[in-house]
């Protein structure tokens, strides 16, 4: 109930993105419905239904990492309320209340799809297009309730759980102990080592299959699981490797006599590398993802048109992770406001701190872009005919 009273009392910007979670939610759970009603009504294909099935996944974790984002955004989360505090509201209820209100977004949107799967598939009536999708919702086979439910609780679960264990209280430092340097991104190399690792287990798997037409972006059941594992160890990789890759563009520009400005971009990005640099390397990771199968698409090597579920899988992936992108930084730019407000009041002129973000974007733009084209192209070449 309280989890209710805050979000009823919360700013339109934060209720917004709780309606996006639940919407990302409801997209999810139908995708993982109507993979179930093809395992219905195709008994005989259970490799295919499996395969339609790990391809869920990858909708899955994008709504999950935006709902972590999210999460870390809620002003729950945020500084303690003195009134909280007051009635024992402390960092570890807080944290649960934050994951509770994650929980009751993804449930209402896993809620919606169930409604809008029976819809379609004619089981409730009374509303337009009622029956629109029976065939291919299998609407003559008796649907799996208990499997139905198990399905759509995937979401609320994980989400709920990865992000209490986001938000869970960090023990305190003692006050005596020194602080740590800038810390070294031990994570680049091992980013480095999976994003190539992927790459040759697509290059792998692909070969010795050369008359055989790749499915991609249409018909996602006949696609090789090792691609599928690829492209997973690649998007792995390059979230791995985000944050070195922020931090390094952090030490660029602040290298060779760097001025006031090159000085404060460099500085933020380098204290900013983990909090955007995981969401930036999944957003690489996506969107080389979706050059490659342009790409294919263009080479003639994926002659099935795009369907219904592959597009609403591909807009759910692409949408959730730029996203958390979005809200990254806006929770990193947040995190900045005592700091900005300290160097007003030094005198640091306005014009300065928007040239220092415009040259942090422009150092990203400059480093992922032409890694989201390099791994595109690799990605692609070995799927070509």
């Amino acid at each position: 109930m309280l989890a209710l009273r805050l979000a009823r009392g919360s700013h339109p910007i934060v209720l917004l993105r709780r309606l996006l979670v639940a919407a990302a939610s409801a997209g999810v759970g139908f995708l993982l419905l109507c993979t179930l009603g093809y395992a219905v009504g195709h008994p005989a294909h259970s490799t295919g239904s499996l395969l339609r099935l790990l391809w869920c996944l990858a909708p899955v974790t994008a709504t999950v990492q935006f709902a972590v984002a999210v999460a870390r955004t809620d002003p729950s989360a945020g500084p303690r309320r003195a009134g909280l505090s007051a009635v024992g509201l402390g960092p570890v209820q807080l944290a649960a209340l934050a994951a509770v209100s994650t929980a009751v977004s993804c449930t209402l949107g896993s809620s919606l799809a169930l409604l809008f799967f029976l819809h379609l598939r004619g089981d409730l009536s009374g509303l337009p297009f009622d029956g629109a999708a029976a065939g291919l919702l299998a609407a003559h086979q008796p649907l799996p309730l208990a499997a139905a439910l198990t399905l759509l609780c995937v979401v609320p679960v994980a989400a709920a759980t990865a992000s209490s264990m986001a938000l869970r209280p960090r023990p305190a430092k003692p006050s005596d102990e020194p602080a740590p340097a800038h810390p070294v991104h031990t994570g680049l190399p091992w980013g480095a080592a999976l994003t190539a690792a992927g790459l040759a287990v697509e290059a792998y798997t692909s070969e010795g299959t050369p008359d055989a037409p790749l499915a991609l972006p249409g018909r996602i059941d006949v696609l090789p699981a090792g691609v599928l594992v690829g492209w997973a160890l690649t998007a792995l990789g390059l979230a791995l490797a985000g944050p070195g890759l922020t931090y390094l563009c952090g030490r660029v520009l602040q290298s060779v006599r760097p001025g006031a400005v090159r000085l404060l971009a460099g500085r933020v990005l380098m204290d900013e590398s983990h909090r955007i640099g995981r969401p930036l390397g999944v957003v690489c990771a996506v969107a080389s993802a979706a050059i490659a199968a342009a790409t294919l698409y263009d080479a003639g090597a994926t002659p099935h048109p795009v369907g219904p579920l592959t597009g609403l899988g591909a807009t759910l992936v692409l949408g959730c992770t730029v996203a958390t992108l979005l809200t990254a930084t806006l929770e990193s730019k947040h995190a900045r406001t005592e700091t900005t407000k300290a160097l007003v009041r030094l005198g640091a002129p306005t014009q300065a701190l928007r040239a220092a973000a415009a040259l942090r974007a422009a150092a990203l733009l400059t480093t992922f872009a032409p890694l989201t084209w390099a791994v595109a192209e690799l990605a692609a070449l070995p799927l070509k005919p």
